[in-house]
């Protein structure tokens, strides 16, 4: 029978572990999840290897699935590679998939990602899909969900719906979550590369945490 995509990646990070690596890198994630001590040029490479021998797997939900299960966060990061790689072929009922993935193993590293770039994504080929999905998880119990619902328009520039990622920003303002002021900073900062008096405006006419404040007007 021949390996499978998973087989073959697990194969070959783990043939590459460093466990003298994986200390800090586990550190740095504030000790989350074990990591093989695979550090990201390596990992980069393998990755390129990895596609040249395999190929992209025609089963890549399936795929992106079990290397989200496996305990190592390396593999989350291949993941990521791999949804990078297949993005062409999101379609709408891949949002469950995205939400499952957000919730599943969430910190910032995976999530950032998945906002912006899966969601992001998903949200600008299928704009039917916003309502709904942003209302649930803006006003849902996941922290994770709810940084999505400010991060998924970052690569928006000029077609960012500037109502609803105020309404956003609002509805969150007063969240004592690093997490959720960081990602509304982050989210003003960016589209003020696009529109920076709306945002300074905002910014002035609406109570934020300091930490949001700074990050938002940081490049002012």
């Amino acid at each position: 029978m021949a390996q499978s995509f998973t087989e073959a990646a697990v194969l070959l990070f783990a043939n590459r572990a460093n466990q003298e690596a994986a200390g800090p890198m586990e550190a740095y994630m504030k000790n989350q999840f074990p990591f093989l001590g695979v550090k990201t040029p390596l990992r980069r490479e393998l990755s390129k290897r990895l596609y040249r021998e395999q190929g992209i797997p025609e089963n890549w939900e399936t795929v992106v699935r079990e290397l989200w299960a496996l305990p190592e966060r390396e593999y989350q990061y291949v993941a990521l590679d791999l949804l990078e790689k297949v993005k062409k072929r999101f379609a709408a009922e891949h949002v469950g998939l995205a939400e499952e993935l957000i919730t599943g193993k969430s910190w910032w590293d995976t999530v950032d990602y998945l906002a912006s770039h899966m969601v992001g994504t998903l949200f600008r080929l299928n704009p039917a899909l916003i309502g709904d999905n942003n209302e649930r998880w803006l006003e849902g119990a996941n922290l994770w969900l709810q940084r999505t619902t400010l991060l998924f328009q970052l690569s928006y520039k000029e077609k960012t719906d500037e109502e609803l990622l105020f309404k956003n920003i609002r509805f969150c303002a007063a969240s004592k979550e690093f997490f959720i002021q960081k990602a509304i900073g982050w989210s003003l900062r960016e589209y003020a590369k696009t529109n920076p008096e709306a945002v300074r405006h905002f910014v002035e006419m609406t109570p934020l945490a300091g930490l949001s404040r700074r990050e938002a007007l940081k490049h002012f």
